[in-house]
């Protein structure tokens, strides 16, 4: 594995990529601002840092969940990822190709392998087209099958999804959360996808639908060989359906690990605080008897604090967390967490 470079704050959030492995997605050092405009001719007078140097793989067929505090910055690299934000700089590479060194033509060709189900399923979906027409009409644009396949290949794709044919016909007003949140999956899947953008999909929905929108993404990726990154605030949900778990914190990644070690031994002080925030249906487990309270608000990404963003409200911040950004670094087989006191706190 190749070695942090420590000469650059942004490379201290570059993860070694391991030789072999067959990566999908690779972000690197993914830079992110939004320019605050003032004054009376407009001038730029600050930058909202939403995404800060962020760099993690997805491999090809895997599930990575990413989580972290409203505000963190999840969804914005989901959609910078997918060219819906243009990047400040840094780099994403999709089958090893830099979506961004793409020509709008080129852009267009790949957008099919590229797809996202966004947070709300009712603002999503046009009221004033037919459902058959919402999952159909890129199909038809990006030309996926032949005009004499498309009714049956939009009705195998509804099956697919758990829709019926008749359904074709009605609008999105006739459906119930669950079902808008199917046709959103259907319109994604229609356009034969590699990639799929999971932006909070279920939060907007009860907890026994959210069970049947997550096993239905379960089964999808098994039939499909589907790979996704899935945002979420929601840790029990994450747990579920991840390989692998990114925990955000103020537009930086803090600690990436396998699902397991996340959850059963989590590394940096914010993650264990997450993480132990998590309800527990047995008071005997050990997860259940870690309870950890922060104090403090969230900073502000305008005015991000001096080293490590989360010693305003870690418990074991120390001089050092306040003069430097610390090292991503990988303390265990790919348990990769950035903290000055990570060693130390989990001797």
């Amino acid at each position: 594995m190749s070695n942090t470079n420590q000469n650059d704050l942004r490379e201290n959030q570059a993860i070694p990529t391991v030789d072999g492995e067959d990566y999908l997605l690779e972000v690197k050092n993914l830079v992110k601002y939004f320019p605050i405009k003032g004054g009376f001719f407009g001038r730029t007078v600050g930058q909202v840092k939403a995404v800060d140097g962020v760099s993690f793989h997805i491999k090809r067929g895997t599930t990575m969940g990413l989580v972290g505090e409203s505000g963190c910055g999840k969804s914005t690299i989901g959609r910078t990822i997918l060219r819906l934000h243009d990047k400040t700089s840094g780099q994403v590479l999709f089958n090893g190709q830099d979506i961004f060194s793409l020509s709008s033509s080129e852009l267009r060709k790949l957008r099919p392998k590229l797809q996202i189900i966004f947070q709300d399923p009712y603002s999503s979906l046009s009221p004033r087209l037919p459902v058959g027409e919402i999952i159909g009409e890129a199909v038809r644009e990006h030309n996926i099958v032949p005009a004499a396949e498309f009714d049956d290949y939009i009705t195998d794709i509804m099956k697919q999804c758990g829709l019926q044919e008749f359904h074709k016909d009605r609008y999105p007003h006739e459906f119930s959360g669950g079902q808008r949140q199917r046709i959103c999956i259907a319109r994604a899947l229609a356009l034969k996808p590699e990639f799929i953008l999971c932006d909070e999909p279920v939060s907007a929905l009860d907890v026994s639908i959210q069970a049947q929108i997550i096993n239905l993404l379960r089964e999808l990726q098994k039939n499909f060989g589907l790979t996704y990154l899935f945002i979420s605030h929601d840790l029990s949900v994450v747990e579920h359906i991840s390989d692998t778990v990114g925990v955000m914190y103020l537009g930086k990644m803090v600690e990436i690990a396998p699902k397991s070690a996340i959850y059963d031994h989590p590394l940096h002080p914010y993650s264990k605080a997450l993480i132990s925030a998590v309800p527990v249906p047995d008071p005997k487990t050990a997860r259940a008897n870690k309870r950890v309270q922060l104090t403090g608000e969230i900073p502000s990404p305008l005015h991000a604090p001096s080293g490590c963003p989360f010693h305003t409200r870690c418990p074991y911040a120390k001089p050092v967390c306040s003069e430097s950004m610390p090292e991503f670094k990988e303390l265990s087989k790919g348990h990769f967490v950035a903290c000055h006191l990570a060693e130390e706190i989990n001797d």
